[in-house]
C-alpha cells in the first residue's frame, strides 16, 4: 500500500455504485477506530484497526516496496470526499449590483427579462478570454478543494453563441487537466435566449439543435445536456426537444426543473430519461413520483433558496417518495455566489430536514450518482478511487451542527494529500 490512514475515530460511509433511494439515503456505514489502505490511487483496504493488524498491518520496507505513508488522523472524523453535483463554475465577472434590486423586491426573472442577470453574465463572459476564464476557475477549485469537494460538475451556458459555449467548455475541460478535483462537464447552451435572438426564440433553438449540440459532440467536450425549463426561459415542449436531440447524438440529458414555477419540469425530466432534474423547489406531486419511477436523481440547491430568499424544495418528500436526493451548490455569479458546500449541508439539515446521514450520501454517493461516477467514487469502498476528507470533527453530527467554518483539515483526491 501507497499510504494508510490510521487512528481514524469514525469512518461514515455510504456504500454501493448507484445512488441511495428513500430509506437506503440514511443507511451509512460507521466505523469506529477505522483504518484506510490506498494503493495506485483506490481504496485497498477498509475496515476497523483490529482488522487492519489482521491483514499485515504496516508492511516493512523493502527494496521494491518502500515504506508506506502513514496519516495518524488522532480520532478525527473521515468520509468519503464530497461531490458537488451542479455549478456553474466557469463565468466573466460578478453580478454584486443585483443584490440591491433584489433587496428593493426586484424578482429574479423580472431581472433576466430586463436583460440582467444570466444575459449580463454572458455579456462579461463573451468579453474574457479563455485564459482568464482559467484562471479564475482555478481559484474557484482551490477554495473547493480546502472545502473538501473532489469531484465536481460544471455547466457552460454563459456564451450563448455556438463559439462561446465551445471556448467555456474548453475552458472545464483544460481545469479538468490542470488541478486535482475531477470535473464533469455539461453543455448548457439553453440557459436563456441571447439578447440578439430576442425576437427569434425558435431560432435561437435551431441554432442550439443543428450547431451547438453537434459542435460539442464531435469535439467531445460534455457528456451532458441542460436546459433551463422555466417560466420566461424555455418551455417544457422546447426542452422536451432539445433534450431529446441531445441524447440521440450521445449526451445524456439534466433539466433546470420547477425552480420557481411549477410547470411541468419535473415530468419532462421523467419523459426524456434525465440522469438528474436539478432545483425542483416547485415539483409537483406527479412530478417527485414520475422521477422516483424512472431513477432520476433529484439535485436540489439549498444555499440558491437561501440567496434568494425562495421557499426551499420538498426534500422529506422526495425521498418518502424513494427519488434519490442530492445537494449541491449552484455555484453561479448571480442566484448562488457561494461555493461553500458544507454551508449547503448545513442548509440541508436544517432546511430540508435530512439527518447528517441523509446528507452524507447526498453531497457523495448520490452527488455521483448524478453525474454518472458512483461506480468510481462517492463512497470508501476496495476498488473506488481514495478520494477522502479528515474532518476536524470526532463524529458526523458535529460536521453538520458546526457552520460558518470549514471544518475540512485533511483533503486527499487519489491517494494523493492536496
Amino acid at each position: 500500500m501507497d499510504t494508510i490512514l490510521t487512528n481514524i475515530g469514525q469512518l461514515c460511509t455510504p456504500l454501493g455504485v448507484s445512488s441511495a433511494k428513500g430509506v437506503k439515503q440514511g443507511e451509512i456505514v460507521t466505523i469506529s477506530d477505522a483504518a484506510v489502505g490506498v494503493k495506485d490511487g483506490k481504496f485497498a483496504f477498509v475496515g476497523n484497526m483490529s482488522e487492519f493488524r489482521e491483514h499485515g498491518g504496516v508492511p516493512e520496507s523493502g527494496a521494491d516496496s518502500p515504506k508506506p505513508r502513514i496519516i495518524d488522523c488522532g480520532g478525527k472524523l473521515v468520509t468519503p470526499g464530497l461531490v458537488d453535483a451542479h455549478t456553474h463554475l466557469v463565468f466573466g465577472g460578478w453580478r454584486q449590483n443585483e443584490l440591491s434590486l433584489k433587496l428593493a423586491g426586484t424578482a429574479y426573472l423580472d431581472i433576466l427579462k430586463s436583460g440582467g442577470g444570466i444575459l449580463r453574465t454572458v455579456e462579461q463572459t463573451r468579453a474574457a478570454t479563455e485564459t482568464e476564464l482559467a484562471e479564475k476557475g482555478e481559484r474557484f477549485l482551490s477554495e473547493m478543494l480546502k472545502l473538501g469537494v473532489t469531484t465536481c460538475e460544471a455547466k457552460s451556458g454563459y456564451g450563448l453563441s455556438t463559439e462561446d459555449e465551445l471556448k467555456q467548455l474548453r475552458v472545464i475541460n483544460t481545469l479538468n487537466n490542470s488541478q486535482p478535483i475531477d470535473i464533469v462537464a455539461t453543455f448548457m447552451g439553453a440557459h436563456a435566449v441571447p439578447k440578439e435572438f430576442k425576437n427569434d426564440r425558435a431560432g435561437y433553438i435551431d441554432l442550439i439543435i443543428r450547431e451547438m449540440l453537434r459542435a460539442v459532440a464531435s469535439e467531445g467536450l460534455a457528456e451532458f445536456c441542460d436546459i433551463f425549463c422555466e417560466s420566461a426561459v424555455f418551455t417544457p415542449e422546447e426542452s422536451k426537444r432539445i433534450l431529446t436531440e441531445a441524447k440521440k447524438i450521445g449526451l445524456t440529458p439534466k433539466i433546470h426543473a420547477d425552480e420557481i414555477d411549477p410547470i411541468g419540469g419535473a415530468e419532462i425530466a421523467a419523459e426524456v430519461g434525465a440522469i438528474s432534474a436539478e432545483h425542483l423547489i416547485m415539483a409537483s406531486d406527479n412530478g417527485i413520483k414520475k422521477m422516483a419511477e424512472n431513477g432520476v436523481v433529484a439535485v436540489l440547491l439549498p444555499a440558491t433558496s437561501f440567496y434568494l430568499d425562495k421557499p426551499y424544495a420538498r426534500a422529506r418528500d422526495m425521498i418518502n417518495s424513494n427519488l434519490a436526493v442530492a445537494i449541491a451548490t449552484d455555484f453561479n455569479p448571480g442566484s448562488s455566489p457561494s461555493l461553500n458546500i458544507q454551508l449547503a449541508m448545513n442548509l440541508a439539515c436544517l432546511k430540508y430536514k435530512l439527518t447528517p446521514a441523509e446528507t452524507l450520501t447526498a453531497v457523495t454517493l448520490n452527488g455521483a450518482a448524478a453525474i454518472n461516477r458512483a461506480d468510481v467514487c462517492g463512497s470508501v469502498e476496495v476498488g473506488k478511487a481514495a478520494d477522502l476528507v479528515v474532518w476536524d470533527a470526532p463524529d458526523l453530527d458535529y460536521l453538520f451542527y458546526r457552520y460558518g467554518s470549514n471544518l475540512a483539515d485533511i483533503v486527499i483526491k487519489g491517494g494523493e494529500v492536496v
